[in-house]
């Protein structure tokens, strides 16, 4: 085979047994979806290939799966809250309904002042430009009245963060990359996802850090996202618009600065914010999700032993899994059209996937028109023939700049 050709041609998901999507897509999305099998078309050694890394993924998945549900455990036993918890996410289903997401995710109307500082030495050094840290007080504020003062609480979590590459002689066109959940390393993703060498390729690069993760955390918050998942689903809503309000800033700043043109790629948890932005915000180059999940619910039910606690959220909020998925509906991808133009969408899929299974992926490429896919014969951590991938999306960024009328 070669190496200028990927294991997996963009047809070789076999989804002949998934669903076609149609909107409301939480209703009509079976209940069974999470436990729907994900095959490919493939040779014997690619076969192996995804077979092998989708059992390692398995074991790591309930590894976090257990860490993720030991942190929601003071939430879940919290009477008072519980008891609220329903009125709470009655709150949004307004929003819900409304034509534009930005009804809810409302672009911010104050600007932010900006702090830099040169990264550490052992964080990514360009030779023909500057790395900083940046961040800012956040001016964002929750819709939900009745939240606010227990969100704002969370004070560290009030500082955004991101890392910017800059080149001396740009600004250039910006690659904002958003980190999964639990992955929020600068040096992590500088490696794992090979940000230099998209930089030395002509780009310059914002890592961005979503709340609750890194710098974001509390204090106490067992590990880095703990707090992201755990504290409810109106309180979920409300992280996801902070995120989305505070990267605008970012953007923002990228724009005043002078970067011709902004794309956004995201991994995992990233991948999912990635492809709300691309719902919000026209501007944008491009979107590449990667490997992407597309509902919260459907992801908890495929992770044991969290899948247990979903059994708790239906009674808790007293309705089914097209209920819950509703409740989580506002800040899905699923829900709202794309806003980048049809050359501007590609999705990354692991074919092994077992975080964000393949099923996700394709999901969201029929609700982005069938969009551009590379698939890899790996796991969610295992990037196998990441090479052909990352020069795929190399070329994909640069036709999608070029529409926009940047070289």
């Amino acid at each position: 085979m070669s190496d200028l050709l990927p294991r997996i041609h963009p047809d070789d998901y076999c989804n002949e047994d998934l669903p076609t999507l149609s909107q409301p897509w939480w209703q009509t999305l079976p209940s069974s979806f999470h436990s729907m099998p994900d095959h490919f078309l493939a040779d014997n050694d690619t076969s192996w290939r995804i077979s092998s890394t989708a059992a390692v993924d398995t074991v790591a998945r309930t590894g976090l799966a257990l860490m993720a549900g030991v942190a929601a455990l003071p939430a879940t036993f919290n009477a008072a809250r519980l008891n609220d918890e329903r009125a709470l996410t009655d709150f949004y289903r307004p929003f819900l309904a409304e034509s534009d997401p930005n009804t809810f995710f409302t672009p911010p109307t104050v600007s932010a002042k900006i702090k830099h500082t040169p990264v550490s030495s052992y964080h990514f050094q360009p030779e023909d430009g500057d790395a900083h840290t940046l961040h800012f007080t956040s001016p964002f504020v929750p819709k939900n009245p009745d939240l606010r003062e227990r969100y704002l609480d969370h004070t560290r979590n009030g500082t955004a963060w991101a890392q910017h590459w800059r080149h001396h002689d740009g600004p250039r066109p910006t690659l904002v990359m958003i980190h999964g959940f639990v992955a929020d390393p600068y040096w992590l993703n500088t490696r794992w996802l090979a940000l230099p060498w998209f930089y030395k390729q002509g780009f310059d690069v914002l890592l961005y850090t979503l709340p609750f993760h890194g710098r974001r955390k509390s204090r106490f918050a067992p590990f880095s996202g703990a707090e992201f998942f755990s504290q409810g689903m109106a309180l979920l809503n409300e992280t996801f618009a902070h995120a989305i309000h505070d990267l605008r800033l970012f953007m923002q700043m990228l724009r005043e600065q002078g970067s011709p043109a902004i794309g956004a790629t995201g991994i995992s948890l990233g991948g999912y914010t990635t492809g709300l932005l691309a719902a919000l915000e026209k501007d944008l180059a491009f979107a590449i999700p990667n490997v992407p999940l597309v509902s919260v619910i459907d992801l908890m039910k495929s992770w044991f032993p969290i899948n247990q606690q979903v059994k708790l959220l239906n009674r808790i909020y007293d309705t089914d899994t097209a209920g819950l998925r509703e409740i989580t509906a506002l800040h899905s991808p699923l829900t709202w059209p794309c806003q980048i133009p049809q050359s501007g969408r590609m999705i990354i899929g692991g074919a092994g996937d077992r975080f964000a299974p393949p099923k996700h992926s394709h999901l969201l490429r029929q609700h982005w028109n069938n969009c551009d896919v590379h698939w890899f014969p790996g796991n969610h951590l295992l990037h196998l023939d990441q090479g052909l991938y990352l020069k795929a999306m190399r070329d994909f960024m640069r036709q999608a700049f070029a529409a926009k009328g940047v070289s």
